[in-house]
C-alpha cells in the first residue's frame, strides 16, 4: 500500500521502483490506485517482504502512543514518536496534482514530513493503524514559511485502508459510497445546506439517488451525520466516505423550523 499521489505522476507513463531496507532496487506494478481516497497498490516480484500485522483504527484513542515510519526529506528507515492527537478530522490529501482526496484522517504529532507519505502508522502492539498521507503546513504570513512539520500530520485509517486495497486487487477501482447531493460552498451557518442547483442547472439532489428517495430537498440544512455533529462540506464528504456502499445511515436535517430525522441506504458514485 502507498497513496496516490506517491504514484500517480507514474500511472499513465513512467517506472515505479520499490527500494527495500537493504538497499536493493525492484521493479513494481500498480495494481491499482484511487483519487478520492488517496490510495494506490504496487505489485512486487520475486522477492519475500515481512507483512505487517493491521490493527483496528476504529479502536484508536486520543492519546493512544503511535510511532510513524518512512522516508521524510529522504531520510530512508526513519521512525518518529507521537500520539494520536484527534480523530476523524477531515482533509484533504494530494501531492498537488489534479487529483483531489478527502480523507477521514487519523490526526498525530508524531513528526510527518514530505516523503513519509505511504508509510504506516503503527500502535504499540506493532500493528498498522493508519497510512501515511498529508501534513498541514503554517498559512503564508505567519512567520513559518517552512514545509516541514509542525506538529500536525495526518494518517488514513487502517480499516479505510484495507477495505479499498481490498477493492483495488479485486477489481482495479475503488468504490465510493455516495447520498445524491450538490452543497452549497457559500453557505455559513450550522451544518451543511444542500444548493439550489447542481453544476450547469443540474439538479442539486440527483434523482433516484439516497437522498431523492429519503424525501432530502434543495435548501435542506444537514447538521448531523450519524450522530456525528456536521459543521463543513470536507466533514461530510468524508463522514460518507467511510462508510461503504449499501450502509444504512441516519441524517438529522433542518428545513424551515423543523427538525427531523432520515434514513438512507448508501449508493455507489463516481
Amino acid at each position: 500500500m502507498t497513496n496516490n499521489h506517491v504514484v500517480e505522476a507514474a500511472a499513465s507513463s513512467g517506472k515505479v521502483t520499490v527500494i527495500l531496507s537493504n538497499g536493493k532496487h525492484v521493479d513494481a506494478t500498480i495494481v491499482g490506485r484511487d483519487e478520492a481516497y488517496d490510495l494506490a497498490v504496487v505489485k512486487v516480484t520475486g522477492v519475500t517482504l515481512t507483512r505487517l500485522p493491521i490493527g483496528d483504527s476504529d479502536d484508536a484513542v486520543v492519546g493512544d502512543q503511535v510511532i510513524a515510519v518512512g522516508a521524510p526529506l529522504g531520510l530512508d528507515s526513519t521512525v518518529t514518536t507521537g500520539i494520536v492527537s484527534a480523530l476523524n478530522r477531515p482533509v484533504s490529501a494530494g501531492g498537488g496534482g489534479s487529483s483531489q482526496s478527502f480523507i477521514n484522517a487519523i490526526q498525530t504529532d508524531a513528526a510527518i514530513n514530505p516523503g513519509n507519505s505511504g508509510g504506516p502508522l503503527l500502535n504499540m502492539s506493532g500493528q498498522v493503524i493508519g497510512v501515511n498521507a498529508a501534513i498541514a503546513a503554517l498559512p503564508s504570513g505567519s512567520g513559518g514559511g517552512s514545509t516541514g512539520s509542525i506538529g500536525l500530520g495526518f494518517a488514513i485509517p487502517s480499516n479505510q485502508v484495507a477495505k479499498t486495497a481490498e477493492q483495488l486487487i479485486r477489481t482495479g477501482k475503488a468504490q465510493h459510497p455516495v447520498i445524491g447531493v450538490y452543497l452549497d460552498p457559500a453557505y455559513d451557518g450550522e451544518g451543511v445546506k444542500i444548493a439550489t442547483s447542481g453544476p450547469d442547472n443540474a439538479p442539486a439532489v440527483a434523482k433516484d439517488g439516497p437522498a431523492a428517495k429519503a424525501g432530502l430537498k434543495a435548501g435542506d440544512v444537514i447538521l448531523a451525520f450519524d450522530g456525528r455533529p456536521i459543521s463543513s462540506n470536507d466533514e461530510l464528504v468524508v463522514a460518507i466516505r467511510a462508510k461503504s456502499v449499501g450502509d444504512e445511515v441516519t441524517l438529522h436535517v433542518r428545513r424551515g423550523g423543523k427538525e427531523f430525522d432520515v434514513r438512507m441506504t448508501l449508493q455507489a458514485g463516481e
